[in-house]
Formats: C-alpha cells, sequence, structure tokens
C-alpha cells in the first residue's frame, strides 16, 4: 500500500519527502530505507508500541511501516505529456492513496510556476490533468464494456452504466472521489484505477508564522474541499527540515516546545497517510518482540494471522485476543487473562485496531 506524495513544482514537495527520509532522526525508533530512489518505507509513529515494549521488555521492537512515493512535479499539459506528465501519471496510478502538497506561504525568494500564490488555482490545475487522464480512461474502456453488454454480460453492463455516470461526473470538472457511490460502484471504480477516485489528504505547507493556527491561504483550501470528504493538514516543511538537522531527542523536543508544538509534522502526517490508506494495526507481545502488523480496516482473525505467515491462515484454529487497553491496564497477558479480560476468537471474529493478538493453527 503506497501513498504518492504530488504537487506543483516548488511547493515543498522534495523538502517534505526528504524530511519523511530523515524520520529516523525525529526518534531514534522510527527507521526508513529508501527501496528507489523516490519510494521510502516510513515507520508509523505509534505511541502504543513503546507502552508495550515498556512492559514485555521483548529483545526488539519492529513497528508499522508505510511506503511513500515521491511523485515529481505535475505541470500544466502533463496529461498530454508535457514534462515527464506520462510518466507521473502512471507512478501515480500505481499508489493507493494521494498526499496532494499546496503551497500556502509566501516568499518572493522561492518562484512558483504560475508567478503567484494561489493553492486553489495550483490544486484545480493538477485535478485538471488527472480528470483529462481519467475522462481517456473512461472513454477507452465504456465502449469494450457497452459493446459487452449488447451480448448480455451483466457484469459489463453495470460497468458500463458506472463509467456513464463518471463520465458525467467528470466533464463537469468534479473529481470522482466527490461522487456517490455505492459498494459496488466504489469497487469497480477502484479496480479501474481511477486517479481522482483515490483517497485524498491536502497538505498545507505553511511558514513558521502560520504553523499553529494557519493562514488565508489554508482557510480557502479547506472550504475548497469541504465536499471531498478529504483531511486538510498543516504543516511547515522548512521546520521539519530544521528539526531533521538537530542532533538529539533533547534539542528536538526544546524546539518544539519553543515553537508551541507537541511533536514533529511528519509524525501527524505518517500515521494521516496510513489512516488514508486504510489500515490499522494489531500487536504480537512477546519477550522475543514486540510488533506492530498492518493488516486492512475490516479483517477477519485469519487474514490477520496470514500477514505474519500464509500458514498461520491456511491453518487458522483459533485467536487469543486481549484488546490494548486491558493489556495496559493488567499489565502483562498472564494477568489479563487472570482477570478474564483474554478473549478466545474464531474465524469470524472482526479484528479492532491495538488487539494484541496470539495465533494458534496447524498444517
Amino acid at each position: 500500500m503506497k501513498c504518492g506524495i504530488v504537487g506543483l513544482p516548488n511547493v515543498g514537495k522534495s523538502t517534505l519527502f526528504n524530511c519523511l527520509s530523515n524520520a529516523k532522526a525525529q526518534s531514534a525508533n522510527y527507521p526508513f530505507c529508501t527501496i528507489e530512489p523516490n519510494v521510502g518505507t516510513v515507520s508509523v509513529p505509534d505511541p502504543r508500541i513503546y507502552k508495550l515494549e515498556e512492559l514485555v521488555k521483548p529483545e526488539r521492537v519492529v513497528p508499522a511501516v508505510v511506503e511513500i512515493v515521491d511523485i515529481a512535479g505535475l505541470v500544466k499539459g502533463a496529461s498530454k505529456g508535457e514534462g515527464l506528465g506520462n510518466q507521473f501519471l502512471a507512478n501515480i496510478r500505481e499508489c493507493n492513496a494521494i498526499i496532494h502538497v499546496l503551497r500556502c506561504f509566501d516568499n518572493d525568494n522561492i518562484t512558483h510556476v504560475d508567478g503567484s500564490i494561489d493553492p486553489i488555482r495550483d490544486k484545480e490545475t493538477i485535478d485538471t490533468e488527472l480528470q483529462i487522464k481519467d475522462l481517456e480512461a473512461v472513454d477507452k474502456r465504456i465502449d469494450k464494456a457497452k459493446k459487452m453488454a449488447k451480448g448480455g454480460n451483466k457484469e459489463e453492463a453495470k460497468i458500463a452504466e458506472v463509467l456513464e455516470a463518471a463520465k458525467s461526473f467528470l466533464e463537469q470538472g468534479k473529481n470522482l472521489r466527490e461522487m456517490e457511490t455505492d459498494e459496488i460502484e466504489a469497487e469497480i471504480l477502484d479496480s479501474l484505477h481511477m486517479l481522482t477516485f483515490k483517497p485524498v489528504l491536502y497538505l498545507c505547507n505553511v511558514d513558521e508564522a502560520a504553523v499553529k493556527s494557519g493562514n488565508k491561504y489554508v482557510d480557502a483550501v479547506r472550504e475548497a474541499v469541504k465536499d471531498e470528504n478529504a483531511e486538510v493538514l498543516v504543516l511547515a516543511a522548512q521546520i521539519e527540515a530544521d528539526i531533521t538537522e538537530l542532533e538529539t531527542y533533547e534539542e528536538r523536543q526544546i524546539f518544539l516546545e519553543e515553537l508551541g508544538l507537541e511533536e514533529p509534522g511528519v509524525n501527524r502526517l505518517i500515521r494521516s497517510a496510513y489512516k488514508l490508506l486504510k489500515l490499522q494495526t494489531y500487536f504480537t507481545a512477546g519477550v522475543k518482540e514486540v510488533r506492530a502488523w498492518t493488516i486492512h480496516e475490516g479483517s477477519t482473525a485469519p487474514q490477520a494471522a496470514g500477514v505474519i505467515h500464509t500458514d498461520f491462515e491456511k491453518g487458522f484454529i483459533r485467536a487469543e485476543v486481549i484488546s490494548y487497553d486491558n493489556f495496559v491496564q493488567y499489565g502483562s497477558e498472564a494477568k489479563a487473562r487472570e482477570a478474564g479480560k483474554l478473549s478466545t476468537e474464531g474465524k469470524s471474529y472482526i479484528v479492532q485496531d491495538g488487539d494484541v493478538m496470539h495465533f494458534l493453527f496447524n498444517v
């Protein structure tokens, strides 16, 4: 599951990606590794795992991770191949969600491709390129669906119907994520990798003065995206860059306190990206290791077991589950068990975020 960072050139994407790549500097426990030059795996800052570490005292701790892709700046005409348009749009198509960076600060020393600061215009520029690309994809697929529907294929008839509605929506200059869909319609759009259907998080890159309470640009963004069911996050990429330069955790904390901030903005961003991808965490906790495992929201116990090893899913018998709150309250698996707070769950159990789990299986 990947999150792609998109935006116009010079809005702070690379600074932000570099801050994420130095996320290990925020706290020694958040490692980062680069898979390709523009893809990074970043640990999800989660205080729960360190509380479990405190209680269990394992040999090692393994946090959950999320993949972040730095997609080079899109420009007007990208849908027609301007710049490296086609390549960039293909990179976005491979991502499961989008972090859309908008420049919300004035600085005469950093030029803007359009000569002035207007995050709504910038958002519309990128939206338009993605909508054009989606329209092309819809046009290509709709003919095939209609032909097969004429031959009596009910599934393709449904696809044709959804694509007709999508085409009409896109032609109005709207993103498909704003379109009302039921579960089946959403699955169709998702399976066709529609760019404007992907969940999005708008990241307002501000200066130091606006990092706590925002500014007029941030207000304009919030108003513009209110119908998109999208989170708006405010962060100062330059401050994040300054934080990563500091050597010790103590220095970083003093710097944050001076700014009136509780934690680095990239921590909030990583957690938001994880949520945007509809991911959640369960834990295994033993003396060898405490580990956070990543699953999709709504996963069953066997599916969660399969993340550890496919054999666990195939031979799943049952799961022993303690909620995170109960584990912390009683301080150990043994004491939670004594208090009757350990439950035995079968194949239909839907895993809850933060569950501490132990699987029994037989292959």
